[in-house]
């Protein structure tokens, strides 16, 4: 007697019709989005010349990789400052901070996307793969050439942050005025942060950046400058 051959099919674990209908929506999602970048990938390989603006909504968050994506009026709240007084000789360099991509910027400079996630690609000449681990590991040509600078490491330990503060100094054109530099990471991570970039003059803000799936962690916007979406926070 084989060992199935008591089992009967009402013995089979069986799903609520509820849950196997939402499980059947997030795959049928998933897939359709794995078409749509498939898509846009194979379209940026041939001639992709970035005349159609590219939703983060394609881009699915890998909580494994630490992903997690601004609102909207967070990335272009970001975006705006960064553009504040813009030529056409500022660099931009954004640290992997995808969501605050190049559709955030309608004036644009050069921009520069340092990212470990290589579906990013598709931005092509905007694009450069980035792992925090190795914080020079990149281009010779961006070292000291970018005078705005906005930096969100992945994660909230020491040696991340520490890691991609590396990167920021090796990329940035200078470490004071004009420079203008921010970071968005966890408020436990005040002290690091201050003590990283201290000599560039950053300082905690009243901006709160906000997630579009919300975050347990609580985050705070740091930076080297005030302008009319933040102030500096009262030292204590």
């Amino acid at each position: 007697m084989g060992l199935t051959d008591d089992f009967d099919e009402e013995d089979r674990p069986q799903l609520d019709p509820s849950t196997l209908a939402a499980l059947q929506e997030f795959y049928t999602e998933r897939d359709e989005r794995e078409k749509q970048f498939e898509d846009l990938k194979s379209k940026a390989e041939d001639a992709f010349d970035g005349s159609k603006p590219l939703s983060m909504e394609l881009f699915t968050e890998s909580w494994q990789d630490s992903q997690f994506w601004y609102k909207d009026e967070t990335a272009t709240v970001l975006a705006e400052q960064l553009l504040e007084g813009v030529t056409e000789d500022s660099k931009i360099a954004v640290v992997s901070a995808p969501s605050n991509d190049r559709e955030r910027y309608p004036i644009r400079p050069k921009l520069m996307l340092l990212e470990f996630d290589e579906r990013f690609g598709v931005f092509k000449e905007d694009f450069s793969f980035y792992d925090y681990k190795q914080p020079f590991k990149l281009d010779p040509s961006m070292k000291g050439s970018f005078d705005r600078i906005i930096c969100d490491p992945p994660f909230l330990n020491e040696d991340c942050q520490s890691k991609a503060a590396l990167t920021v100094r090796w990329l940035a054109k200078t470490w004071e005025a004009p420079l203008k530099l921010i970071q968005c990471t966890g408020e436990r991570m005040e002290s690091l942060a201050h003590k990283l970039y201290g000599k560039a003059g950053m300082r905690t803000t009243t901006f709160l950046p906000e997630h579009s799936k919300g975050l347990s962690n609580e985050f705070r916007c740091y930076a080297n400058f005030e302008c009319d979406a933040w102030k500096f926070q009262p030292e204590a």
